[in-house]
């Protein structure tokens, strides 16, 4: 097992937006959330990602388990592609970037700058931190935005490829990407709108 939620709770601007909820993900398991849009996705996944307090319940992961990718790219526009690669990949105490960049198509893009590429090319090179990163539960918020079809068919690959050496996925998505997958609708818990004590500040 790499993360249990039992009887969870988060909100959004100090408003209850879900609660009791309850799962497992174990090593090897890729589990889908789904839900219409607004329904508390993006916020449970922040929770769990540790950026903001769950309201009451528990959570058994590793933070040092968990590389989170949410709408964001996290890229630094005016280094290029092999730099803000190099950069993650100190960060996550690696010195390989070849796998990522062969992966996600990057080769000729390198010694360019992430100001410059486009929507598909950011979301790609956000994307390849994933795979320097090294570890073994992956959240991941819409990972396919503004990719293509052939972009979006490497990304799965990726994850069936971290699914097989015993990693564990956590998306929220819409689309089907073609591979084993539990799904998990966030729908039947959504809470009543309730003010909070606190407020936690935390867009969705």
């Amino acid at each position: 097992m790499v993360l249990k939620v039992s009887d969870l709770a988060v909100s959004r601007g100090g408003v209850l937006v879900l609660e009791g909820l309850n799962f497992t993900l174990k090593r090897g398991n890729a589990l889908i959330l789904r839900g219409p849009n607004g329904s508390g996705k993006t916020t449970l996944l922040r929770t769990l990602a540790g950026l903001q307090p769950a309201v009451a319940g528990r959570i058994e992961a590793e933070q040092d388990d968990i590389a989170f990718a949410t709408h964001s790219d996290g890229l630094k526009p005016t280094l290029t592609v092999r730099e803000n690669l190099t950069f993650w990949a100190h960060i996550f105490g690696s010195n390989h970037i070849d796998e990522a960049v062969d992966v996600f198509a990057l080769q000729s893009l390198l010694n360019r700058s992430a100001g410059a590429l486009s929507a598909g090319q950011k979301r790609r090179l956000g994307l390849a931190r994933l795979m320097i990163s090294g570890r073994p539960l992956w959240i991941l918020d819409e990972p396919t935005v503004s990719l293509d079809k052939e972009s979006v068919a490497r990304f799965a690959e990726t994850v069936k490829l971290h699914l097989s050496k015993g990693g564990a996925a956590l998306l929220a998505t819409h689309i089907d990407l073609g591979f084993e997958a539990d799904v998990f609708d966030v729908s039947p818990f959504k809470a009543k709108p309730t003010d909070l004590p606190f407020l936690d500040e935390v867009m969705l």
